[in-house]
């Protein structure tokens, strides 16, 4: 019995625990001596990067450090301290992320299988997904008349899983066709701070790289 009553008081000690509000973080640190809570805003935006799958813009960096903490300045320091470093910090899709270096791709393709990471796009599909981004969002209809032919739903779904594009609203034309845009996938993996960052449409074509 004494066991019965030592595990329900347990359980609830725990359930009462769970229900304590978690304490507040203390974003100023205005205790510390300046250099020690510059280095502890820095390991603060590290650790929230590094805990990140998609870019973190720095908008959400700002709330774990201190209102007069520059994070514009503090990312520098980041990217200063990991010079050298087999990763690095990157802006990306309106964010900041950690990413391996290019030098190393082959390293970790050999260490892991990681194929289903690998775009491994056509050179078709890429012209597709370059009308989409310079026009979005644009529906199939659109990208036929761009390049003259039916775009298959296989192409575009190749696209799909491989998230670089995704549905935008529906169109005002008849039956309110779907339209494609890019995603945030698409900038994280152009390495594009944001849509305004592509390059320009007239040097593309006259470089030849593409006709759209």
């Amino acid at each position: 019995m004494g066991k019965g009553r030592d595990r329900g008081t347990s359980s609830r000690d725990a359930q009462d625990r769970s229900d304590q509000p978690q304490a507040e973080l203390d974003r100023e640190l205005s205790d510390w001596p300046a250099d020690l809570r510059w280095r502890e805003w820095m390991r603060r935006i590290e650790a929230v990067l590094f805990a990140s799958a998609a870019p973190v813009p720095s908008k959400e960096l700002q709330r774990v450090v201190g209102q007069g903490a520059s994070v514009a300045q503090l990312i520098d320091d980041l990217v200063t301290e990991t010079e050298g470093r087999s990763f690095e910090l990157v802006c990306a899709a309106e964010g900041w992320m950690f990413r391996t270096r290019p030098a190393y791709a082959p390293a970790i393709r050999a260490a892991a299988d990681i194929g289903e990471q690998v775009l491994d796009l056509r050179e078709f599909d890429t012209a597709v997904l370059a009308a989409i981004a310079y026009h979005q969002p644009i529906t199939r209809d659109g990208l036929k008349e761009i390049f003259g032919k039916e775009i298959s739903r296989t192409l575009i779904g190749r696209l799909y899983d491989r998230a670089l594009i995704g549905s935008g609203p529906r169109s005002p034309q008849r039956g309110a066709p779907y339209t494609y845009v890019t995603t945030e996938q698409f900038l994280v993996a152009f390495d594009l701070p944001s849509l305004e960052d592509l390059p320009d449409r007239e040097q593309l074509v006259d470089a030849g790289l593409t006709q759209v």
